[in-house]
């Protein structure tokens, strides 16, 4: 059963802010740490270690984000809004969350198909797969596009947010 409000939820303002800032820094960290140097070894691999985890705790507050939004509708969009920004809107928002479900899956599974463990902070989690290089290049890749698309789906929100607010203000 799903109650609708007039306004977002606290909860749902509250897990939107630490899902967006904290994906974002996620992906500011995912792009950093692919140039750290291979030699010595142990530094990159405690960073990709780092990614891992937070992309693994992540996915716990989108879930959890996810149960919120499907328990607690959103506010409808104003009356006046044109339907193809209707469209739009909703278009985004369900990509927005595809890639927020893909980036770390696809991470994760990219990660099985190593050699090595993937720990979760500190913790060795147990291996579901065999290493296969084929398999752990295409996850990566499907990771770097998922992320590129999710950098653009929030580039239009935050455009789409500003113009509503400054509309607003008028």
């Amino acid at each position: 059963m799903s109650v609708s409000n007039a306004v977002y939820t606290r909860t749902a303002v509250a897990l939107h802010w630490l899902i967006g800032i904290a994906v974002l820094a996620q992906i500011t960290l995912g792009l950093w740490m692919i140039t750290i140097p291979k030699s010595p070894p142990g530094v990159r691999a405690w960073w990709f270690n780092v990614h891992k985890s937070i992309g693994i705790t992540l996915v716990a507050f989108i879930v959890l984000r996810l149960v919120w939004r499907f328990l607690h509708r959103p506010p409808e969009l104003p009356a006046a809004l044109p339907n193809w920004q209707r469209i739009a809107a909703k278009a985004n928002h369900v990509l927005l969350y595809v890639c927020m479900i893909v980036m770390p899956v696809s991470g994760y599974l990219g990660s099985s198909f190593t050699k090595y463990p993937i720990k979760f902070w500190g913790v060795v989690l147990p291996r579901w797969i065999d290493p296969s290089p084929a398999a752990k290049e295409l996850c990566s890749q499907i990771h770097y596009v998922t992320v590129c698309l999710f950098m653009l789906l929030v580039a239009v929100h935050m455009a789409a947010a500003f113009m509503r607010a400054s509309r607003a203000a008028a």
